[in-house]
């Protein structure tokens, strides 16, 4: 990247318009190398720009986070009856699009990401990616309801019938779910042909990455082992080509 215009480069990292980012610097809100910014001013690859005291990445650098998202956040881009938004939530430094919802009452695992590619690779139903679940009941699992949904159940709502999953009991009313697909609130109402109501629903793995220590509300990028392999797993890297930094 060569020189630009610092409004430009802020513009460019997704953060907002020129318009907005001269605001931003007039107001003493970017730093570039720990300096105040002024008007006019120039950056460079080597140069390090924070915008109020978080760190932007170049507009070319691929972005892959693991967010936890909480109970009542709303997976949304615009939504004027939301309390709680997912991008606003977030707080990061540039602009990143989930790749999978979770709904309302949901929580757990989501990827966001700045790679389009990425996105759509994991977007596409037919590619099969695993997706893990714990989900809770409000009574007690009988073994003959999961192996009605091991094998698949037909959604009256949807007009589809599930594909067969992975499911575990690891409590009286608990369990661990895999599935390889993205039907809209698929486990809340694949739960309620067998007649369960789901009392809590969290997303533990998305392909290879596991939600691991995380917090409610707290995010990471991933290490590059973890983007390799979920580029792997995509099938966005063929050969000895790297993930993009």
């Amino acid at each position: 990247m060569e020189e630009t215009r610092l409004n430009k480069y802020l513009a460019s990292c997704g953060l907002c318009s020129r318009r907005d980012a001269d605001k931003l610097i007039d107001a003493g809100k970017v730093f570039v190398n720990g300096v105040k910014a002024q008007a006019g001013r120039k950056v460079g690859p080597e140069d390090i720009v924070e915008v109020e005291g978080k760190r932007l990445h170049g507009p070319d650098e691929k972005t892959v986070l693991a967010y936890y998202k909480p109970v009542g956040v709303v997976c949304t881009e615009r939504d004027s009856h939301a309390e709680r938004i997912l991008t606003k939530e977030i707080g990061y430094g540039r602009r990143v699009t989930y790749a999978g919802r979770l709904d309302k009452d949901s929580e757990g695992l989501i990827l966001l990401t700045n790679d389009g590619s990425l996105i759509d690779a994991m977007m596409r139903g037919k590619n099969g990616h695993e997706k893990e679940y714990i989900v809770k009941s409000d009574k007690p699992w009988r073994e003959a309801e999961i192996a009605n949904m091991r094998e698949g159940v037909y959604l009256e709502e949807l007009g589809q019938t599930t594909r067969p999953c992975r499911i575990e009991k690891i409590g009286d009313k608990t369990l661990k779910m895999i599935l390889t697909q993205g039907l809209n609130r698929q486990i809340r109402r694949m739960c309620e042909t067998q007649g369960h109501r789901i009392s809590s629903l969290k997303r533990t793995r998305v392909i290879n990455i596991c939600l691991g220590n995380l917090k409610p509300g707290e995010y990471r990028e991933l290490t590059e082992k973890e983007r390799e392999e979920l580029y792997q797993n995509c099938g966005l890297l063929t050969g000895n080509r790297k993930v993009e930094k």
